[in-house]
């Protein structure tokens, strides 16, 4: 190891669980001490790693609640219908 490296994660605080509970604000913060963590250059390679994949996890997760919540506002934007009614669905959340 090199000198002044750190070899835990201790620096890089446990993340939260990413389930259907954990808010999107959360999710973001969360990505914002992995960024942090990683640009300090302070972690191992492989701690190094283990965080990068948890960025990785947490920017695909906060990407699917992105990509369901505009696909509710454009159902809700939807034009009306042939009948002059709303053309609303319901647009279920996917499951992680």
């Amino acid at each position: 190891m090199l000198p002044g490296r750190s070899s835990t994660v201790a620096e890089v605080p446990q993340a939260p669980s990413t389930g259907e509970n954990t808010s999107l604000e959360a999710i973001l913060s969360r990505l914002g001490e992995v960024v942090e963590a990683l640009e300090k250059g302070d972690l191992t390679l492989e701690d190094s790693l283990k965080t990068f994949e948890e960025g990785v996890k947490l920017t695909r997760e906060g990407q699917r609640r992105l990509d369901s919540a505009e696909a509710r506002i454009e159902s809700l934007l939807a034009p009306e219908s042939p009948q002059g009614e709303p053309r609303l669905q319901v647009v279920p959340l996917p499951r992680p």
